[in-house]
């Protein structure tokens, strides 16, 4: 679908196809609103799809007095895991505690003692020095005293964003990925009247008309809408990861690493059948339209941190199997260092022209309610927020599916695709329900997202629609043989665009995704 194939008049135009648009437009469909979300790229492009993958509180916006933020944000994670079983799921961080590096073990308990109190329950543990060694095989002992236990939760970022819109597509909205918006245009009174759409591949324009349009665009929200604040602005700041195989780390909870020169928490995280390291916290010098990539000093940085924690597995940035980068949009006065900058957020109307811009994934349902209350003078028939309802329409599997796959499987597939894993389970063949080698990924989720996904090149379908791109040596390029016979019937691609794609999806994952060694 392009700009072409849709109608002309919309109550909510949505910019921007990361988690704060497609949960402004999921929000705006359940309403009943006329809604439309476009993205200049694909969906969950950018931020979005580079998190670190965490539905959390924020154990350190505590530390700053953000209480409010960290309130918020402990509610938001409880009900997600409520609502969302198979995608969002809880996951248990190890905290260890030295003697002279990090927190000392009273600000920690004071810390994880108020977070327990904003979940209602207590989910914190504290281990001494044997205990906790005990618990985390390989882990130094040098200056070791002990250690907690706490819970957040973690999410395959860009299924969230993908779910919502789908969700909302299904309730009576549009949405159009690659498709950017060249102009917002006014009425004589300087109100907005509609948006100018071009199809970023194909050239075709579209003007559409629009009571009201919210600039959901992240880190690019500026381009669209200057801040209003002369002294506040967006700080692009990048965070990167790195991923490594799952067996190299002998961990099934996640363990907080306080780096050696700085003291900033970073974590290695089991994620989809592999290892997640990260992240960084530094300024992106980079143009905004280009891919944002980690650099080898980035990479040296949380190698650092890694190799003080765990010694004597010798783990070498050459055993990393992919990396990202992404830009966390970041609202700033400009004197704080980067890892002390706020994650809240900020909205900025003009005449119709709602920004949202600023806070974390795990709000993005605040976000949305503080974008549309901004927009509602300007929509017709005073429409109410419905934010009692859950978030995604619930979707259970029928008792047949249980002799298809066990049930973690089907828990994970109906999380990640809610009602479409129907389909997929009644005519996948049973080698097909097997996951792909190194990850918990199925290969009957590709044909099914390759028909359903709106997807416009390889890189979409295994980069976000599926994560096998990170999890996968190389990108998952010894496979692409399979992966082209279970989708080529799903696609309008000939032999010479299938060569083609496979072609810039390898020159693009080692651009992107390779390892700076």
């Amino acid at each position: 679908m392009g700009p072409e194939e849709i109608k002309t008049d919309w109550d909510v135009v949505v910019v921007g196809g990361g988690i704060t648009g497609a949960g402004v437009f999921r929000e705006a469909v359940r309403m009943g609103l006329s809604a439309l979300l476009c993205e200049a790229s694909d969906f969950a492009w950018g931020t979005s799809s580079r998190s670190s993958k965490l539905i959390h509180g924020g154990l350190r916006y505590l530390k700053e007095g953000k209480l409010f933020l960290t309130y918020d944000s402990v509610k938001q994670r409880e009900r997600m895991l409520r609502e969302a079983p198979g995608m969002v799921e809880p996951i248990s961080f190890l905290m260890p505690v030295y003697k002279n590096r990090g927190p000392g073990k009273l600000s920690i308990q004071a810390g994880l003692t108020l977070y327990d109190g904003m979940a209602g329950e207590k989910n914190r543990r504290r281990y001494d020095k044997k205990a906790f060694a005990g618990l985390v095989p390989g882990i130094s002992e040098e200056g070791l005293t002990g250690g907690f236990r706490f819970v957040d939760a973690q999410v395959d970022d860009a299924r969230l964003v993908l779910r919502l819109i789908n969700e909302g597509i299904a309730a009576g909205g549009a949405a159009l990925n690659y498709t950017r918006v060249v102009r917002v245009n006014r009425d004589r009174k300087g109100k907005v009247a509609g948006i100018g759409l071009e199809d970023t591949e194909t050239g075709v324009v579209r003007e559409v008309s629009a009571k009201t349009v919210v600039n959901a665009t992240g880190a690019w929200a500026e381009k669209l809408h200057p801040s209003p604040k002369p002294h506040l602005h967006l700080r692009p700041l990048r965070g990167s990861h790195l991923v490594f195989p799952r067996w190299m780390l002998p961990i099934n909870q996640a363990v907080t690493l306080i780096h050696p020169a700085d003291d900033r928490p970073l974590f290695i995280i089991p994620w989809e059948g592999a290892l997640m390291l990260g992240t960084t916290d530094l300024d992106h010098g980079m143009e905004l339209f280009k891919e944002p990539v980690m650099d080898q000093p980035e990479a040296e940085y949380m190698m650092a941190a890694l190799n003080v924690h765990f010694p004597s597995l010798n783990i070498r940035l050459s055993d990393a199997v992919s990396s990202w980068a992404g830009i966390r949009p970041v609202l700033s006065k400009g004197d704080k260092p980067p890892s002390k900058e706020s994650r809240e957020y900020i909205v900025w109307v003009k005449d119709g022209l709602v920004t949202i811009t600023g806070g974390k994934l795990t709000t993005f349902r605040s976000l949305a309610r503080d974008a549309l209350n901004a927009a509602m003078p300007y929509l017709p028939g005073g429409p109410r927020l419905r934010m009692n309802e859950p978030a995604f329409t619930p979707a259970f599997p029928k008792p047949e599916f249980e002799k298809r796959l066990p049930p973690y499987q089907l828990r994970r597939l109906y999380g990640r695709y809610g009602r479409d894993a129907e389909a997929m389970l009644e005519t996948a063949s049973t080698d097909d329900l097997k996951p792909m080698p190194g990850t918990d990924t199925l290969w009957a989720e590709l044909p099914m997202l390759a028909k359903k996904e709106r997807i416009r090149h390889l890189s979409d379908l295994l980069l976000r629609r599926v994560r096998i791109g990170l999890l996968m040596e190389g990108g998952g390029r010894n496979h692409l043989d399979r992966i082209q016979r279970l989708c080529a019937p799903m696609l309008p691609w000939d032999a010479t665009r299938w060569e083609k794609e496979r072609q810039c999806y390898i020159r693009h994952w080692d651009y992107a995704h390779g390892i700076p060694l």
